[in-house]
Parts: C-alpha cells; structure tokens; sequence
C-alpha cells in the first residue's frame, strides 16, 4: 500500500476532480459500441434508476446534447430515491460555513481523516485491487469536496444551514478513524433540496425532448452484442399511483427492451433486501443480525448488482456496509420495517442489552461500526440509551427530511423554537414510539425497561452503580472518564454548545429529568462496497478493463471505484458520492457518445 502522505492538489488531481472525461475520451470512444446516428439505437444513452446519482448523471448527458432514456421501476413519485428522505448531510472541507464557526480545515486534514477511516488494505497499488479504484476515487473525492462542490453545489441555489455538525468523531487517535473536525453540512431544505436543481434540469431536458422519463420499467438484463452493452431490456409493471416511498405493485404487464450505445447503472444498494445484507454481512462485525429495521424504501433490492455482473461487471467489497446502530421503529412507517435513526449529541450513556455500559469509542457519535461490532459481540439485536429530557432537548435529532420539518420546510420560526422547546417530531416518538421508556426514578425506569423486552436483563443496582460512577466524574472539569472528557470537547465548539450538546450535568439531576431509556435497534443503510469503476465511472470486468458501453454511478458503484469510503464513513459522503460519481460518469458517457 502506498503511503498516505497528504499532498498539494495537483495539476493531475484538478483534472480527476474535473471528472476524468476529458481524460478518458479516447480510450472511451475507441471502447463504445458505435452505434452513432444509427436507427437501431432508441436513444444516446440509457439511465438505469431515477435517484440523485441517475438524475445528475441524466441531467449532464442532455445538457451535452444527448438524447436519454431515464428507466426506473418505480411511479414518478419516486423520482429522486433515497436522497429525498434523507437529512441532507453533505461533507465539505474548508467552507465558508466552516470558518464562520471558527473551524481551521483542510484539504491534507480531511486526506488524513479519510485514510484513517477508510483502511484501504486490498491491493491499492495492484490494478486488479478491490481498493485500486476506491483509492483513486477517495483521492479525487476529496479534492471534490475540499474545491468546487460547494461553489458548483451553490451555483446551482443550494444553501446550507450555517452551523457545522460533528460526525463521527472517531476512535481516538489522530491518524485514526474520525472527523478531525465538523464537516457535516446539512442542506437548507435537506434531501428534498440537494435532489431539487438536478430534478429541475432533467424536467426541462424533458420537455425539450432530450429526455424521456420510463418509469415502471425494470431492468432484469443488459444488452451485450460482441461483449459490449448495447441495451436494456426487462419487464413492464402496471402502472401504480403508490405514494413516494410505498411499496408499489410488481405486477408485470409487458416487457421491453431499449437499445443505446451506452447504459450507466445507478439503482441503488441493498439496505432494503435483508437477505442481500446477512449474506454480505463481515465475520468482523460479528454474527448478522436476527433482527434488524430498514432505513430505506423497499424498492432498494440490489437487483442490478447481480444483473450487471451477469453481464461482466465486477463487483468488489462486497463485505463493507454501513448499517446504524440507533435505529428507532417507526410508530408511523411510510415503507416495511421502517426505521429511523437518531443522530445523537455526545451526552447519552449508551449500555448493551444486558445493561453493561459501552467503553469508548463506542461512545454517541463517534464510531459507527466498532459499536456494531460491540453490539452483535454482546449476543443481541439491540442495546439502550440512558438519558435526561435536558438531553434528547438538545441533542436528539432525527435522519429524514420528513422528520425534520423546519429544515425541511425551511421554516425559521420553527426551527428557532429549538431553543425553548423540544423538536416536535422528538415527543412524538418519545410518546408513541415503542422504544421509548419513561420515568421520574431509576427503579421505575429499570422496570419499563425490563417490561418493554420481557427478557429481565437489566439489574437496578448495577445500572445505578455505572451511572453513579459517571456522575460523579461531573464535579469536576476535568476527567478521567472518555465521555465526560468528550462532552467538554463538546461544548468547547461553538455549533456543539449552541445546538447539540446540552449543559454537562448529572444523569440522575431530578432538576434534568424526567429519566429516559431509548431502546436502540439496528438499521440497515448503506452498502459500501460495490460496482468497480475506473475514474470516468466505466465498470470494469474481472481482468480489470472496461466493460464496452457499460457505467455506474452511486451506492451501486460504492459511490465510485467500487467502494470510495474503504471499511467506513466520514458521513455526510453518500449524497456527496451520488453528486461526484453521478457527475463523473454522465459527463464521460457523453463524451463518449459525442
């Protein structure tokens, strides 16, 4: 493996960030089937999947001129995918939200912090390495979002909400896993808003005629004619007026197939297809969860992995996901299972099943995956918050654009009454939720817990004992207890004390009360690993050449190279992944088709 030494953007590395089409036309051109001008060919080039990375990818083929064919099995209430129900998180580096909070980045800091998280260690210097690209992906990546995502990102209107989050904050050592710093960017409007300006250009693409929506049309082949990709073809479904997020019919009606010289994959991962996920599911993580709850639509299968490997595709990594471990049950679930997270502040004692409290870095916040780890080690599905409603005021907010309403709706008067009040969407749960315990005292609290499993395991007098043993830390300021300590770092950053991180005070203050115990699920997200593709977003075969007409972009390509992030995330990278691979390879693909 190479040596991680941060370095300068490069002339090189300006060009990769460009998106590597201007690069790679030649060698494009030279590998795509040429069908030209000809009559057989229904369009320029065919987009599988109607979500954010197919959208930016469709919407930079027509404004090259290019006459486009956007499948989606799903109703035209689900044009944008998953992105439109996410919190809009996006990772910038050095922005102009982040100095106006005092936060010093940079380029060689967010490198450092990428490397440390990512781990690449599968061949990154062999050009037929599960990490070959990825590599090269995370490098332009990072460049991407240290330059012009956030200029090209506003040029387009999105705006961000001016406090910076801390995500992720990491295991504990410098060159390690972790955020350095706040990068987390949430998006004015969230998900809703950064699927927006790209929805826009390809409804105006469509009215122009450079853009033909078919949506209820799912892909079960690729098209090859002498080893390249020629085409779609697949099954018709009846038309569905399904909600946005719904589980639609899978009736079939007829069937299709579409011919174009080039065809970019951008359907999707796994997070909805249980099974895909156990059996993907790293012996590092421990044994797959028996029960997990789903923190994306139904229609996310995987299907077109496996469709495009059929057709010589090859997929790398499979093993890296990126599941949460604060998954709440939806009292009011818009698709099956359907779970939302918490995205936690750093004051909340997080305990297993059995009530033995987490050691760090399986601390709220700061190591996503080690605390999955540590969760399927304890031989159960889920494990617990311990919390204070001065707390969850303050530090609880919820992922989803449905969730979030005043960010959503971009409502000012509502979201500054976070200050006096907690977030509306917060008491709901807190009330109707079934993970929810509350009481005035410990023992009552312990009672509802036990009520709430049935399975008896928490003790009052050790639960009382560990929480005790924490408040006692609070005297002072100073510690020796890791999350004390990073409550204190906390509130030393001016976003954190504003808006995320309540006054440090005792669990069992009945000034801070009344006492609260979330029990926390796992829920399925993410897939990391994915679709090899090279720079200009072409997918490559087992021999480590492109596939002739073949593309993908987003979750299905591990958000470029088959796996841009390595074994875990920064955050605030997924929707950035389907921005930049979305991009790169909507601009090769019309280069190619030129």
């Amino acid at each position: 493996m190479r040596a991680p030494a941060p370095s300068a953007l490069t002339r090189r590395r300006a060009l990769t960030v460009a998106g590597g089409a201007l690069a790679a036309t030649a060698l494009a051109q030279a590998t795509s089937p040429a069908f030209g001008a000809s009559a057989a060919a229904d369009a320029d080039a065919i987009v599988v999947g109607g979500g954010l990375a197919g959208l930016v990818a469709t919407a930079e083929l027509a404004a090259a001129g290019r006459r486009v064919l956007l499948l989606d099995q799903e109703p035209a209430t689900n044009l944008g995918g998953q992105a439109f129900w996410s919190f809009g998180g996006l990772f910038l580096v050095d922005s102009d939200e982040q100095r106006l909070m005092g936060i010093k980045d940079s380029q060689e800091l967010a490198w450092q912090d990428w490397l440390g998280t990512a781990g690449f260690d599968r061949g990154v210097d062999d050009a037929k390495g599960q990490d070959h690209w990825a590599y090269k992906w995370a490098e332009a990546y990072v460049d991407f979002a240290s330059g012009e995502k956030r200029s090209w990102l506003a040029g387009l209107g999105v705006q961000w909400f001016p406090i910076v989050g801390w995500a992720e904050r990491g295991g504990g050592l410098a060159d390690g896993h972790g955020n350095s710093v706040p990068r987390f960017h949430v998006t004015w409007g969230t998900g809703p808003a950064v699927v927006e300006p790209f929805e826009k250009k390809v409804r105006a693409a469509a009215e122009a005629g450079k853009v033909t929506f078919r949506f209820r049309h799912r892909v079960d082949g690729l098209v090859t004619t002498d080893g390249a990709v020629t085409g779609v073809r697949g099954a018709v479904l009846e038309p569905s007026n399904a909600a946005r997020g719904k589980p639609s019919s899978r009736t079939v009606v007829g069937d299709f197939e579409l011919r174009a010289p080039v065809v970019i994959v951008t359907s999707g991962g796994i997070g909805a297809n249980h099974d895909l996920v156990r059996q993907n599911w790293p012996a590092r993580l421990g044994a797959p969860p028996r029960t997990m709850i789903t923190g994306v639509p139904a229609h996310v299968d995987g299907r077109m992995l496996a469709i495009t490997e059929k057709a010589g595709g090859r997929i790398v990594n499979p093993d890296r996901m990126w599941h949460y471990t604060e998954g709440l049950r939806n009292y009011d679930p818009i698709w099956p299972g359907h779970g939302i997270r918490i995205l936690p502040g750093p004051s909340s004692m997080w305990f297993d099943a059995t009530g033995k409290r987490f050691a760090a870095p399986d601390l709220p916040g700061y190591d996503t995956l080690h605390t999955l780890g540590s969760i399927t080690a304890s031989g159960y599905d889920y494990s617990w918050f311990v919390t204070t409603q001065k707390i969850i005021a303050k530090e609880f907010a919820l992922s989803g654009s449905e969730q979030n309403p005043d960010l959503t709706e971009k409502n000012i008067w509502m979201l500054l009454s976070r200050i006096w009040q907690t977030p509306e969407p917060i008491e709901k749960f807190k009330k109707n939720g079934v993970d929810f315990v509350v009481a005035t005292t410990l023992s009552e609290l312990v009672r509802g817990m036990n009520k709430l499993t049935g399975d008896g395991l928490i003790d009052l007098n050790a639960l009382k004992r560990q929480i005790d043993a924490r408040d006692r830390e609070m005297d002072n300021p100073y510690s020796k207890d890791a999350q004390v300590m990073g409550i204190r770092n906390a509130l030393s950053y001016p976003g954190d004390s504003l808006s995320r991180t309540a006054a440090a005070h005792k669990i069992l203050d009945p000034n801070a009360g009344p006492l609260i115990a979330v029990r926390l699920n796992i829920l399925t997200r993410k897939t990391l690993g994915g679709l090899q593709t090279d720079l200009s977003g072409r997918v490559l075969n087992a021999a480590g050449t492109p596939v002739p007409g073949l593309y993908a972009a987003g979750e299905v390509s591990g958000f470029g190279g088959g796996g841009v992030h390595g074994y875990r995330s920064l955050e605030g990278t997924f929707l950035g992944g389907c921005l930049f691979s979305g991009r790169a390879a909507g601009r090769a693909a019309a280069a190619a088709t030129a």
